[in-house]
């Protein structure tokens, strides 16, 4: 299921980046015979329309060009890595988003069967709530009987595995955080060896020969840093979700352990 979610949102975000390039040629294609078919009488009327149609989709070719002049090989790698990114920052929210339950009302029922002895109502209350919080509180209503100290060890034990799902797929974001700029510093490099060999090609030191490798050098390097930023903000994020689900485990442990040691106590003796 989590690689559903993964290869959908990569096919998501690689659809509608073809989308909104296609629709910049479409509205490039349709704008030339329109501009072609208005004829000088217009000038005057015209003129306050002018502006707004310089600006429409001025981001989009803005972006398209600047993509192009930073070498499309290195900016193509950088945009991968954003889209990979992405997917794993995607399919993790989506998780634990899904892992997230009313905590306190889970409590509150399996407190309540275990007042009554209902051992099974409150297992049952257990498996039909998704989420970790719950697994947890099964795993332990199933060692009730072997002790206290069985229930807490079971419960640490199985605390750890289902933190460690949570945490599934973080090191591949971290990955791609680093290799963002990585990719865009390797990009200025290879553009500052582009403007010595066009010195070396010229014999000369102005500012037009090496403007070139330096354009390169600057866009990847920019382009390497806003993919990292954006997947910082995803990632940062995630890692609140995962502090307070992490949290809400804890808090759920304890209050577990307090309601079984009132259930031995009420009808174990």
């Amino acid at each position: 299921m989590k690689k559903l979610f993964a290869i959908l949102a990569v096919m998501g975000v690689l659809s509608f980046g073809m989308t909104q390039t296609a629709m910049a040629q479409d509205s490039t294609a349709t704008a030339a015979p329109e501009q072609t078919e208005q004829v000088a009488p217009a000038e005057t009327t015209d003129e306050a329309a002018a502006p707004a149609t310089v600006e429409e989709g001025g981001i989009h070719k803005e972006l398209k060009t600047k993509f192009i002049e930073g070498d499309a090989g290195f900016m193509s790698l950088v945009a991968i890595a954003l889209v990979l990114g992405l997917a794993f920052c995607i399919e993790r929210i989506i998780y634990l988003s899904l892992a997230e339950v009313d905590v306190k009302k889970l409590m509150a029922k399996v407190e309540a069967a275990l007042e009554k002895g209902d051992v099974e109502g409150a297992k049952t209350v257990c498996r039909n709530t998704r989420g970790p919080v719950a697994s947890i509180c099964y795993q332990g209503l199933l060692r009730i009987d072997e002790g206290l100290d069985v229930v807490e060890r079971s419960v640490v034990s199985y605390g750890g595995v289902q933190a460690g799902y949570l945490e599934k797929g973080c090191s591949w974001i971290t990955l791609f955080i680093a290799m963002a700029p990585s990719l865009g510093f390797l990009g200025t490099v290879i553009g500052m060896v582009m403007a010595f060999d066009n010195i070396q090609r010229a014999g000369d030191i102005s500012p037009t020969v090496v403007a070139a490798g330096m354009k390169v050098a600057l866009i990847t390097t920019i382009f390497g840093l806003i993919v990292a930023l954006i997947l910082q903000i995803f990632y940062n994020y995630i890692l609140s979700k995962i502090e307070a689900i992490t949290s809400q485990m804890e808090d759920s442990s304890i209050t577990l352990l307090d309601t079984i040691m009132k259930y031995n106590l009420k009808y174990k003796k």
